[in-house]
């Protein structure tokens, strides 16, 4: 039998169409699922955002406030973000991060295949949605071009970006803008931002506990809180050095000591709160200059005129000054309570308790326990015992005014690291200080107090409160006589005299009720006598001394009534402390600055501020008015100021019924103004006049701003011949108005 080539049995042709059959409908099926998934790779990635944009990206970050020698003072921010690069993040935290999150991170195209098919076998076996098997780069399209949605349309998305991404951008790249951009809780976005506030150091600072904690946050930052959930947190940071453990990452020894380490917090303190009011002030300047989004997300760095030192000393001269004038008037009650308001003592906090707790600050504090003999307070993680010689002030028993619950106000003398203070119990009965210093030859702002508590009342009382300023407008009324010719020698009587007004006699007064006949110009302001002002301003002109009070920058309405002369008009302590300035300044005034420089999140100068120099009066009227105002602090009203053995001059002001207590003064480098009143315009309370109020304010931080540095010397004023001008003052008509004291 004979058989060719191309000759077949019928089984073999049969198998053969079976063979082709099968090839025909397997090539039917793939060309069906490639054209499925062609298909639905043009529908997902029709709307995907262009990868391309990451190239120019840039995070929104931080706006920082620096002092007048660089140091952070202050920040704006919608979220908490410090860009940082990828040396700047240590190793010991690309481990962690990787080893919990992405695995094969250095190795894999953007997606982890094997992962994804096992999350989504798991989400179909119990009915969930995609999640989980992202990998970091999957998380970083995710968070920065996607919704937080979970579904399969998102997830393929995410994959898509993914891929891209890892074919535009290097590892280091990719991990960069991951570390920046996740969010970490509590505000902080990015590994650099958590770290400085978690731990308040620097990322590249890091230990193998904390760089594990951080590294487990991811996940998710509410639930494993280290703040809101220790525990969960310090599970969550084990799970973490376990896996870096596994990968060989780190040796037994290590992870075994770093997870017998307790959370060891150091959260960082808002640092906003040395200088609010100030800060704030800065804020509504820029937001009204480059917008509210450039100002929270822009990353400006803005160079102020404020100094932290200064600052620090004016914050306690304020708050220890308003103490004593608490205990001056004794107790007053009216505490606030957490229980009568519904609070749990367990839960209350009070937001002085999230600022920087130290020594000699002030804080209030919250009643635990009340017994005949002592109470206890807490306030933040400290406690403390308060005994009826602590209350001895008060002149009641302790019982009688102390409940649990009560949120009292108190001095912390010191504090321990177990947790331990010791406190002494103070009021807050609603008094309020404000206080401004300036660089004489700059006009820089150095120091702003606003009130007593920012949290409590953001209204700042150094550039909003129009307040009458008492007998600190007298200065204005005697520079317009020695600018006209008057000198310091020249007399003027001290007597009893009544102004006829078209609405009656207008009869003043002195604050003693006393007469000193006939005085010189420079006793009349020394003593701050009510009449001597009175008849100098009626000789030259009410409207004569207003014009002056503008010279030196009062832009607040005056009406030309004589009583004005005794400091009846009303004007903020920034302008009147800066109208002070012209004084040490011969005669020149220059506009009070806040910025010195602004620049962008690339470093270009945006603004650039320079003095602002204004001429006032002559440099013969400055020096001889210092002369006169330094009399104030030897010899007159000013006179417990004269124990600083410094250079200085400046004048006091009560207003009527003692609702305003003030004092501006001056060294020949720095000007400082203080008030001290109520915002409901009441009465401060007998004799709480500005010698006893505001000038023991202005000494304690005047004392601290001068030391260490050279105090300098006033320039001496020329002799001039004695002038006749004040020696023959008669009354004028002038129209009534408040009789303002000394």
């Amino acid at each position: 039998m004979k058989f060719t080539l191309d000759e077949t049995t019928p089984a073999q042709a049969t198998g053969r169409k079976y063979v082709g059959r099968v090839v025909f409908a397997l090539l039917v099926v793939v060309a069906m699922l490639v054209g499925t998934s062609i298909g639905l790779l043009l529908v997902y990635s029709t709307d995907l955002p262009q990868v391309e944009e990451l190239e120019h990206y840039r995070p929104g970050s931080i706006t920082d406030l620096y002092d007048d020698h660089g140091r952070v003072i202050g920040s704006f921010a919608l979220q908490r973000r410090v860009v940082a690069t990828y040396d700047d993040y240590p190793k010991v935290l690309r481990d962690a991060l990787t080893s919990v999150e992405d695995k094969d991170f250095e190795k894999h195209s953007g997606i982890n295949v094997w992962r994804i098919l096992g999350a989504a076998y798991r989400d179909i076996v119990s009915g969930g949605k995609v999640q989980g098997a992202s990998t970091l780069t999957m998380q970083l399209s995710r968070n920065l071009f996607l919704t937080p949605d979970r579904t399969f349309h998102r997830k393929i998305q995410e994959i898509l970006l993914a891929i891209q991404i890892e074919r535009r951008f290097t590892k280091p790249q990719i991990f960069t803008l991951y570390a920046n951009q996740i969010f970490l809780g509590h505000g902080a976005y990015g590994f650099e931002a958590a770290s400085e506030y978690y731990f308040s150091k620097p990322a590249r600072d890091l230990t193998l506990d904390e760089a594990a904690l951080l590294a487990g946050l991811p996940k998710a930052p509410g639930y494993y809180s280290p703040i809101n959930h220790p525990e969960r947190a310090s599970r969550r940071r084990n799970l973490v050095l376990n896996s870096m453990l596994e990968d060989g990452e780190i040796t037994a020894e290590q992870a075994a000591l770093a997870k017998g380490r307790p959370l060891q917090l150091r959260i960082q303190k808002d640092i906003n709160s040395l200088a609010p009011y100030f800060v704030e002030e800065i804020r509504r300047y820029l937001e009204g200059k480059y917008g509210t989004d450039e100002v929270h997300q822009g990353g400006l760095k803005v160079y102020t005129s404020l100094n932290m030192e200064w600052q620090k000393t004016a914050n306690q001269a304020v708050l220890d000054g308003l103490a004593a004038y608490e205990r001056r008037h004794g107790w007053k009650g009216h505490l606030a309570n957490a229980v009568a308001m519904g609070i749990q003592l367990g839960s209350y906090r009070h937001p002085d308790w999230d600022d920087e707790l130290e020594e000699g600050g002030y804080v209030h504090a919250l009643v635990t326990s009340v017994s005949p003999n002592a109470a206890a307070v807490k306030f933040g993680i400290y406690t403390s015992t308060l005994s009826q010689a602590d209350i001895a002030w008060t002149k009641r028993k302790l019982e009688d005014i102390l409940a649990i619950g009560d949120v009292v106000y108190v001095r912390m003398l010191s504090l321990s690291g177990d947790g331990k203070a010791k406190v002494s119990f103070e009021q807050d009965s609603g008094a309020q200080g404000a206080l401004v210093a300036l660089d004489n030859a700059t006009g820089e702002i150095k120091a702003m107090v606003g009130g007593r508590d920012f949290e409590d009342s953001k209204f700042n009382r150094a550039t909003q409160a129009m307040r009458q300023v008492g007998s600190s407008f007298k200065p204005y009324v005697y520079t317009a006589a020695i600018d006209q010719g008057s000198t310091p020698d020249d007399t003027v009587l001290d007597a009893p005299v009544t102004f006829q007004t078209g609405s009656g006699p207008y009869t003043p007064h002195n604050y003693d009720e006393k007469f000193e006949g006939l005085i010189t110009l420079r006793r009349a302001l020394a003593q701050s006598r009510n009449i001597p002002a009175l008849k100098v301003a009626d000789r030259i002109g009410i409207k004569s001394v207003i014009e002056y009070a503008r010279r030196f920058g009062v832009t607040s309405n005056i009406p030309p009534y004589l009583p004005i002369a005794l400091g009846s008009a009303e004007i903020t302590l920034l302008e009147q402390t800066s109208a002070f300035s012209v004084f040490p300044n011969d005669g020149v005034r220059i506009v009070p600055r806040y910025i010195q420089k602004v620049t962008d999140y690339e470093g270009r100068v945006l603004e650039e501020d320079f003095p602002n120099v204004k001429d006032v009066i002559s440099s013969r009227t400055a020096r001889t008015m210092t002369s006169m105002l330094h009399e104030v602090v030897l010899h007159g009203t000013a006179v417990s100021a004269a124990g600083l053995k410094y250079p200085l001059a400046g004048k006091t002001g009560t207003t009527n019924d003692f609702t305003d207590a003030w004092f501006i003064g001056f060294s020949p480098s720095i000007t400082c103004g203080v008030w001290l009143g109520y915002d409901e315009k009441k009465t401060l309370g007998p004799k709480e006049s500005g010698a006893r109020a505001a000038l023991p304010i202005w000494i304690d931080f005047m004392k601290t701003a001068l030391a260490g540095h050279d105090p300098g010397e006033f320039q001496s004023p020329p002799a001039v011949p004695s002038s006749p001008v004040a020696r023959s003052v008669d009354t004028q008509d002038a129209a009534p108005g408040a009789d303002e004291t000394h």
